[in-house]
């Protein structure tokens, strides 16, 4: 049998000012091929260019990315203002009812970082434009200067519900990972489970109840390092399993927390 296909969400770039790219980050790639074991597919983030039927006939599940431009606040229902940062409209447009048709298919999706914040937004919840500005809370956005390996490394511990889904995953109650957001969850959809927290309270996992199928969303960044990094590799193998089971035919049931 062909491997499954993983549409991964690219985002918008401008080059020299004047040539339009839709793009996504090699780590992504690689950790859908090499744990998912799975092809990777970047989808132009843009419904002028592709439809939501036409992604989920062709894809058996899909990778929601990290990306530099923020949901627009406008999504739930809160005017912009500079502390947004940038925007990107035309990746709303598709991603937030790609993921509420995912969710109610059951078609396999990860959310990572911005994908995590779509998966909020597209339940339903808000979101804080800056973490940092809150009390109590650290900053989680990454140095500004630095390698590519101090902007990765692993910052801060996210402590899971015991016996809950990402607890299973795991195998372990609290793990370590790396934190590069600006933004996070203030309000959470109606059916969106927090099943991660920081240290300072910030929601770091999170599944949607009830969906019927894998639906998993984190705050940090597991495609870094994916196939040898003792946290990403377990997330990324039970998104490969999933997305083998759609392929197959296999409807999971929802997820539950026991």
């Amino acid at each position: 049998m062909a491997r499954p296909v993983v549409g991964i969400i690219g985002n918008h770039h401008l080059i020299n000012d004047q040539y339009e790219t839709h793009a996504g980050g090699r780590m992504n790639s690689e950790a859908v091929r090499d744990v998912c074991d799975a092809v990777p597919l970047i989808v132009p983030s843009d419904p002028a260019l592709v439809d939501i039927e036409d992604l989920t006939r062709v894809c058996d599940g899909f990778l929601f990315t990290g990306g530099r431009p923020n949901v627009h606040p406008e999504e739930y229902g809160e005017e912009y203002t500079e502390a947004h940062g940038a925007m990107d409209r035309n990746r709303d447009r598709l991603v937030l009812p790609l993921i509420r048709s995912c969710v109610e298919r059951g078609q396999p999706i990860l959310a990572i970082c911005r994908g995590f914040q779509e998966l909020n937004v597209a339940m339903g919840g808000s979101l804080y434009p800056e973490i940092r500005d809150l009390p109590g809370r650290m900053n989680h956005r990454m140095p500004p200067d630095g390698t590519l390996e101090e902007k990765f490394e692993l910052r801060h511990d996210v402590t899971f519900t015991e016996g809950g889904v990402f607890h299973r995953i795991m195998g372990k109650s609290v793990v370590r990972t790396n934190t590069l957001h600006g933004q996070g969850i203030k309000e959470k959809g109606p059916r969106v489970v927090i099943d991660g927290y920081a240290p300072d309270g910030t929601p770091e996992a999170i599944y949607v109840e009830d969906a019927p199928g894998f639906t998993l969303g984190v705050q940090w960044h597991p495609e870094y390092r994916a196939a040898c990094d003792p946290v990403s590799r377990p997330l990324f193998e039970a998104f490969g399993t999933a997305l083998r089971s759609w392929q197959a035919g296999q409807r999971p049931v929802a997820l539950k927390t026991a």
